[in-house]
Formats: C-alpha cells, structure tokens, sequence
C-alpha cells in the first residue's frame, strides 16, 4: 500500500513539474500552472527577488475576477471566510493581491500554498450576488448545525511531501465512526477532485489507519460529473451530492 501511495505522489510531482512553465516579465517570473481556473484557463503566479527571498503573488487576478463575475466581499460574512481560508494557508493581501513571502528552502511550499488559496478563495466565492444568496460553505455550516453534526472548522494537516493540506471540517472519532475529514467543493469538476484526491492521498498516512475522507458537492445548479464521482472513489473519498446529504446524516452526525 506503501508503495502504491508512493508511486501516486510521485506521478502527482511529475505531472506539476512538467506541466508547469515560467516566462521573464520585467522584474518578475510568471509562473504557468496546471490548475484551471474556471474559465479552464492555466492559473499564473509571479515572483521575483526581495529582501533576499522572493516575493510570490497572484498579481490581483483571483479578487478582480470575483468581482467583475458580481462577487465582492462586501458583506461581513465573506470577508471573514475570505480572511479564515488566507490564514489558513499563510497566504496574505497586499490591497487586492494574495501574496506569500518565500526563501529558498521554502519556496516550493509556499508556491504550493498560495495556488491552494487561490483556488480555495476562487471557489468559495464562485457566486453571484444576483443568483446566489449564500455561500455554499455557509449552507453547509447551516446544515451541520441543524443536524447536530460535531465537527471542527479550517484544519490544516502537513503531508507526507511536506505541503500543507486544509480542510473544511474534522468530525472527531466517537465510539461508533473513526475520525472523518471533509471538504466543500462548490464547483465540482475534474480540477477540483483532483486537489481533493492529492490532499487525501498526501495526509492519509498521518492521520489514523481508520479515518475516512469527504467531499461535500455542490450538484444545486448541475449534476455532478460521473467522472468526478468515480475519480474521488477511486482514491478513497466519498463523494456526497449536497442533494442526498440526508443519506450520510446519520453517518457523519455519529
């Protein structure tokens, strides 16, 4: 099992370097990605050198394209996610940009946290105001409020290949289930399942042996893909449509 964990990690790094590109711009280096954004276009990052590190930002791009799609963080609520997901990954905002501050040694984890922030961010926030009135994440918190659902918010765990991995909520051991961790991903898609996939398959061994993985599925305005669903089975995620929520009740309220 070692192994086969192994050899995905390491099929998971080679695919992120390969996949990834830089370019000179001026004083900075733009750093092409993998990860799509939700125009399935490559997100970018920046960096350069200061103060004898490096300096690594989204250039505003994730907040500027929130609001010109009729998502501000104009309401207390949002902003105080917005702030709880950034401190979540040591990420913070230099006026509408998500910057990290990053040295040698550190470099590849810090890169990693911020592109983990910047899609975190972006999907929390996919909503606009005049079609959306609540955070999907805010629907959960509801839910598993009204359903006596134990749990414990924004925990962070440190994987095998030392990158930080959050998740939404920790639902703690109790006599009849293990320990469970979950993730809400408002806009499933094949991006997103796989972030989802790597963290799990990243923090499994240091969690214990019994603990089980969670994603919560936004399936409010579509059907969830099919591949989705399997993609996340196959690695030991169990997929929960926000539509049959009821089902696993008694499973997570435990």
């Amino acid at each position: 099992m070692i192994q086969d964990v192994q050899a995905l990690l390491d099929r998971y790094l080679v695919w992120l370097r390969d996949k990834t590109s830089l370019r000179e711009v001026g004083d900075w280096i733009e750093i092409t990605t993998p990860y799509l954004d939700r125009h399935n276009d490559c997100l970018q990052i920046y960096a350069r050198r200061e103060n004898g590190g490096f300096v690594l930002t989204d250039d505003g791009y994730i907040l500027d394209d929130l609001e010109l799609s009729g998502c501000k963080m104009d309401s207390p609520k949002r902003q105080a996610l917005f702030r709880t997901t950034l401190n979540g990954f040591g990420v913070q905002t230099d006026g509408k940009t998500l910057e990290v501050r990053a040295s040698h040694d550190n470099f590849a984890l810090r890169k990693h946290n911020l592109m983990q922030a910047m899609l975190a961010v972006n999907d929390l926030f996919f909503l606009a105001s005049s079609t959306v009135s609540s955070l999907f994440h805010e629907d959960v918190v509801a839910w598993f409020d009204l359903s006596d659902i134990r749990y414990t918010p924004n925990v962070k765990f440190t994987g095998k290949s030392g990158y930080d991995h959050r998740f939404d909520f920790v639902i703690p051991k109790s006599r009849l289930q293990p320990e469970r961790v979950l993730r809400t991903i408002n806009r499933p898609n094949r991006n997103t399942a796989q972030a989802m996939v790597f963290s799990w398959i990243d923090t499994r061994e240091v969690r214990s042996s019994q603990t089980r993985a969670y994603a919560v599925l936004n399936d409010s305005e579509r059907a969830v893909s099919g591949n989705v669903l399997d993609a996340m089975k196959n690695y030991d995620v169990r997929p929960i449509p926000w539509s049959a929520r009821e089902k696993v009740l008694k499973e997570l309220a435990a």
